[in-house]
């Protein structure tokens, strides 16, 4: 859909009218008619899966004719295996725990008044996505679940997949009794339509970009809503010289080679000097054999070529990149203390693991990482909602407001103090 750029604000502007309207409602709704919405839209999904795929082959199409990959067409591809997994995700969702209306910490005052916090939804939540279209499914079954209204913003590849995937949950939404605008699918291409969401406070309570470092450092930048983000995955593996030298191998490969793409993989390996010489080599071989190119400092390059295998000597930017890919940077590291001051210089403030015996250290690593996930001898890869059992996730946040680390349910929540008295007065 294509509407002229001076309407774009007022489309938008109607939108978040719409959305804070149907907030109210689904913060009042009751857990059974949101888990109720939530497998009313699972069983159209599923009723609706010819549709789905009709809508979904001109989206192929058009990728085809843009030119774009086989990876990138397959991404978009909503397959039978995709379409179910879909529907049970939001069957999954709807048996997690109702966060909504839970009253915590309450504690009596000298005034003889009971305080305590009362978890309530945010509102609004935009959310800004590209390409997959089962994020349109997975952003709006948590957002129902949660109580909140949602304005979903995908990418124009998806827009008719986006399309029919709104129409089903608006299905679901009134099959339980709730209103079609707690889920609104933006129904224009027009990139004006971003920044008109940014500059939304008003409708807007928070915007969850999900995409690559070039959208999320765009909203970060023009959003006068705030935002739940990180823009950067640059994790960490130290290999303290109190480990296991075993588990050290096991844990380094599976955080760098278990899948290459994702934010919680690992980007740079740490090893504490003393137990370099037997472990590096170890874990070279097992790269070497998985094609992951290795970039290190020059102790690491020597111990690495030493045993024969391949490696280049790292730059200075290495240490700071993302790769999201099989290339890894290694460096070699005196010990505990100038591994977390690598961190500090070059990390990213996401995922970080220490792999050890010694507890005292271990117990330092926690404390003096500042990142959004710290791990004790366990791979990177578990930072992640499902894995936290959270049941689901909406992103992965590194600031230190409201929320950090994986965003589930809670995340897409805040709490408002709640007062019970029998006729205080204040004297």
């Amino acid at each position: 859909m294509h509407i002229e750029a001076p309407d774009v604000g007022a489309y938008i502007d109607a939108l978040g009218r719409r959305a804070r309207a149907a907030s109210r409602r689904m913060a009042s709704a009751s857990t059974e008619a949101r888990n109720a919405a939530l497998r009313a839209t699972a069983a159209a999904i599923r009723a609706g899966a010819d549709t789905l795929q009709a809508a979904n082959e001109r989206d192929l199409e058009a990728a085809r004719a843009a030119g774009h990959d086989a990876a990138f067409v397959d991404r978009l591809a909503l397959t039978d295996k995709v379409i179910e997994s879909m529907a049970a995700g939001l069957e999954q969702i709807a048996e997690l725990p109702d966060p909504i209306g839970e009253i915590s910490d309450l504690r009596y005052r000298p005034s003889g008044i009971q305080v305590g916090l009362m978890r309530v939804p945010l509102g609004v939540v935009g959310i800004i996505y590209e390409s997959r279209p089962n994020v349109t499914v997975d952003a709006a079954g948590l957002c129902i679940k949660s109580g909140n209204a949602t304005i979903l913003r995908g990418g124009s590849e998806a827009f008719h997949s986006n399309q029919a995937l709104a129409a089903l949950v608006h299905e679901g939404l009134d099959a339980a009794g709730l209103p079609a605008d707690a889920v609104q699918v933006v129904e224009t291409t027009d990139r004006e339509a971003v920044g008109a969401l940014l500059r939304s406070p008003q409708w807007v309570d928070v915007i969850v970009p999900r995409g690559g470092k070039s959208l999320t450092s765009r909203i970060a930048t023009e959003s006068r809503v705030p935002v739940i983000k990180h823009l950067d995955g640059v994790c960490h593996v130290y290999v303290d010289d109190g480990a296991d030298p075993d588990m050290a191998v096991t844990i380094a490969d599976n955080a760098k080679t278990q899948r290459y793409s994702p934010c919680n993989t690992m980007e740079t390996l740490l090893v504490a000097a003393s137990i370099a010489p037997e472990l590096l080599p170890r874990i070279g071989k097992v790269f070497a054999a998985k094609g992951v190119e290795m970039r290190g400092d020059e102790r690491s390059c020597e111990l690495l070529g030493a045993a024969g295998l391949p490696a280049t000597a790292a730059t200075e930017e290495d240490w700071s990149t993302e790769y999201l890919a099989p290339i890894i940077s290694i460096r070699v590291v005196a010990g505990i203390d100038e591994a977390i001051d690598h961190i500090g210089r070059y990390g990213s403030a996401h995922t970080d693991a220490i792999v050890t015996r010694d507890h005292q250290r271990a117990m330092r690593f926690l404390r003096e990482v500042d990142s959004s996930s710290v791990m004790i001898n366990a791979s990177t890869r578990f930072a992640d909602g499902f894995e936290y059992g959270l049941g689901a996730e909406i992103g992965i946040s590194t600031d230190k407001l409201h929320a950090r680390g994986p965003v589930g349910l809670e995340g897409l929540t805040s709490r408002k103090y709640v007062v019970f008295g029998s006729g205080q007065i204040r004297s």
